[in-house]
């Protein structure tokens, strides 16, 4: 989108030849547009695509049951609640059509030839991409991946129990002396990277760091933060959150905004008791991705299934059932405008000038892994 004006740096990248292996890859070069081979296989992120009674409450259309009618296959969905999670699975061998990686992973996958590349008739509403978001490092000209939203993680909270008069900063998770009326009500993302991450810009560090002094600070300060945590947790924070088991929490922008949107009612507004901020240090800003795992089974409905998603209307769909902004240009006229005109989605250029893209840190995730596990422990 226009607002992202954000300066990437380069990611180090290992060239890889086309990912999935031959009999994959070959299939997919034969696929044609719109073409089906088998029902599709779905590994998405928890609630992040509207499907069912989640479709029926955001008042959007179902995409999984529209691809359903359109094409003529079943959709079988599996949920999943961080990178690693799915990337184990991939690296297993198990069976998948289609993943959503995030930017860092897509870089991980592509140098261990886990994607297949992209097959450019199958997918022609690629052209929807805005210019942004087709020359980003992790794969630049999208020949394996395909933006499919973008956000930040930040921190969502009830209103009275921070002070927020001046911005919202990370010490209210990490700080014992401005979180001390909220131990116990607090909780973290349970993924690496991104509690990892929140920690290093909390110190001051990039959260793409591989100074191993700068990661242990980070781990050190996790672990004494640990006892004032309520849970580690990367699905179902934002209910945690509404009901008032937490008070204040890490976690992605979009689910905290949809789930203030689930608990309002038309005698309550939740929005007037719950907020969502960027810290003033700054935050994680990411671009999850669409693509075909080497595990593919139905490449052809795989691709049909991307280009299906690209779609303007229905990249539209995504943003206005998410509340994570769009990296489809051309969906931009069909998402709600208010939609479009909220800072908590579109961030302002002040605002988007203190966030971070995740890279790709190599061998060296290893040693971020470790860190964040013996935090925990």
């Amino acid at each position: 989108m226009k607002r992202l004006l954000i300066v990437m740096a380069a990611l180090a990248l290992v060239a890889t030849a086309c990912g999935g292996g031959s009999d994959s890859q070959a299939s997919a070069d034969d696929c044609t547009l719109g073409q089906t081979d088998g029902d599709l296989n779905l590994y998405n992120w928890t609630e992040y695509i509207p499907t069912g009674s989640l479709a029926e409450e955001a008042e959007v259309t179902d995409l999984i049951a529209a691809f359903e009618d359109e094409f003529g296959v079943n959709v079988v969905l599996t949920e999943y609640d961080s990178n690693e999670t799915m990337l184990a699975q991939i690296d297993a061998g198990v069976a998948y059509d289609v993943v959503v990686p995030s930017d860092y992973m897509v870089s991980i996958m592509r140098s261990d030839d886990l994607l297949v590349k992209l097959n450019p008739d199958t997918v022609p509403n690629m052209a929807n991409i805005a210019d942004e978001f087709t020359a980003l490092p992790y794969d630049p000209g999208n020949l394996y991946s395909a933006p499919y939203q973008w956000g930040t993680t930040g921190i969502g909270y009830k209103y009275g129990e921070i002070d927020d008069e001046n911005g919202v900063s990370w010490g209210v998770i990490f700080d014992p002396a401005m979180n001390a009326d909220n131990t116990g009500f607090i909780s973290l993302l349970d993924d690496e990277r991104e509690t990892m991450g929140a920690a290093l810009i909390y110190l001051g560090y990039s959260l793409n760091t591989t100074s191993e002094a700068e990661v242990d600070e980070a781990a050190a300060l996790i672990k004494a933060t640990k006892d004032r945590i309520a849970a580690f947790s990367s699905a179902g924070y934002w209910d945690l959150l509404t009901s008032g088991e937490t008070m204040v929490s890490q976690g992605w922008n979009g689910d905290f905004l949809a789930a203030y949107d689930e608990a309002s009612t038309d005698e309550y507004d939740a929005y007037e008791d719950f907020g969502y901020a960027i810290p003033t240090e700054g935050a994680a800003a990411w671009v999850d991705t669409i693509a075909v795992p080497a595990t593919v089974e139905h490449p052809c409905t795989a691709q049909t299934f991307i280009n299906f998603i690209l779609d303007a209307k229905n990249g539209a769909t995504l943003t206005n059932y998410n509340y994570y902004a769009s990296p489809n240009a051309a969906a931009e006229e069909f998402i709600w405008e208010d939609i479009l005109e909220w800072e908590a989605i579109y961030p302002p250029d002040d605002v988007v000038q203190r966030l971070e893209f995740f890279e790709d840190l190599g061998d060296f995730g290893t040693y971020y892994a470790d860190a964040y596990s013996a935090a925990k422990s």
